[in-house]
């Protein structure tokens, strides 16, 4: 079963800890305004036994799908193809860089799984 969630936008003020040269040689730190991690935000917005990030050209991606299925879980389905940007922040988030990116939210806190033969394992 397939769930989409509305995400919330959240902005945060970032200190900048490394320094910066400006054009004239001069170092200074740098403050800047920026999204949260895209990734935490389908985190919590996905109200599903699971979270797929997806690819829309992607067997491992379909046999996901179709385990979750097979075992009557719902799962919100993020196809990376859509989103952009959304790509490199989940490989920032998880080290993982090929899809499908599974993570189990049945919990207090999301379990990060891996992808579809980690998932076959895991369940």
């Amino acid at each position: 079963m397939r769930s989409t969630g509305s995400s919330k936008v959240a902005l945060v003020m970032v200190r900048m800890s490394s320094t910066e040269t400006s054009g004239r040689g001069q170092r200074h730190g740098m403050r800047r305004t920026r999204r949260l991690s895209q990734v935490r935000e389908h985190l919590e917005s996905a109200e599903t036994d699971f979270l797929l990030f997806s690819q829309t050209i992607c067997p491992y991606c379909t046999r996901a799908e179709r385990t979750l299925d097979a075992h009557g879980f719902t799962y919100t389905e993020i196809n990376l193809d859509h989103h952009e940007g959304l790509r490199e922040d989940v490989v920032a988030e998880t080290r993982h860089r090929t899809v499908p990116v599974v993570f189990d939210l049945r919990g207090d806190e999301p379990v990060f799984v891996g992808g579809s033969d980690r998932l076959l394992e895991y369940l």
